[in-house]
């Protein structure tokens, strides 16, 4: 079925595509319309997914504001907001956690894609896998969005590729993948041998010999879930570490400064300068 979008709200996208077109900024579109283009599934959307580098939103947000665009920075770590009216895009840069950060690789390796009559590029399967493994929130999980493109993409699903943009948090991946093979044992093929071998071989040597210095990692996943872990029990806030590390990349003059990823509950709203 095509998406239902209400026209208002694919002026927008079309306008913002246009204008990121016309100015060549590097971008890809992700969200509901690449699962669309490497599943076929389609699904109502609120907003447009566009995944750019750091860099590349700086140069972005200004240019919009001249274009009678309204932009705002929601999170520096990972998420800046376009709107006009009621409707919105998301420029995303990351994941909220710091852990996973948009590079031009990611860019570079879009695929041609026409959306809203636009002729732009939408992220390959293997990045928009890395940037949902860790979407496993009480309000929101996506799981079934990285199993349902693992099954899609079969069998030009690049695993390399995979590896190295999960890079030392393989565990997220291979946790997917169990959930891959419970909901489809018939295609436990799509992931190669050599794939499911090498992470539980991994797996193995970690039960193994666990380091009983290892952070606690919780508050990577969840934040809120795994709340009462830093607050109560008194284990360390990997979280905090992370996004500080990531604001120093993005603006070091924040270097020290305390920075709360957005959450449904807290949603720090920073106006974005021209």
């Amino acid at each position: 079925m095509p998406m239902d979008i209400p026209e208002p709200q694919a002026i927008l996208f079309r306008e913002v595509l246009l204008v990121l077109e016309e100015k060549h900024f590097p971008y890809a579109v992700s969200g509901a319309f690449a699962l669309r283009q490497h599943t076929g599934i389609c699904r109502f959307t609120k907003d447009l997914d566009l995944f750019m580098t750091a860099a590349t939103s700086r140069e972005v947000l200004p240019y919009l504001e001249k274009c009678g665009f309204e932009c705002e920075v929601r999170d520096p770590v990972w998420l800046a907001k376009v709107h006009k009216g009621e409707f919105f895009v998301d420029l995303i840069t990351g994941m909220s956690n710091g852990v996973i950060v948009v590079e031009d690789s990611w860019i570079n390796r879009a695929s041609p894609a026409v959306v809203h009559g636009v002729e732009t590029r939408v992220l390959a399967p293997e990045e928009l896998v890395a940037s949902k493994i860790f979407v496993a929130k009480r309000e929101r999980f996506d799981g079934a969005d990285i199993a349902h493109v693992i099954y899609g993409t079969y069998p030009k699903f690049d695993w390399n590729r995979e590896l190295q943009l999960v890079g030392e948090n393989w565990e997220m991946l291979l946790w997917s993948l169990l959930l891959f093979r419970y909901v489809y044992p018939a295609q436990t093929h799509y992931v190669p041998a050599k794939i499911w071998r090498e992470l539980l071989e991994r797996f193995q040597r970690l039960i193994a010999k666990p380091d009983q210095q290892a952070n606690f990692r919780g508050s990577l996943v969840d934040e809120n879930m795994f709340a009462i872990d830093i607050n109560e029990w008194g284990l360390e806030n990997l979280l905090e570490e992370t996004r500080k590390l990531r604001m120093a990349q993005v603006d070091p003059s924040a270097r020290h400064t305390e920075s709360v990823p957005e959450t449904p509950q807290n949603a720090p709203r920073h106006r974005q300068s021209a």
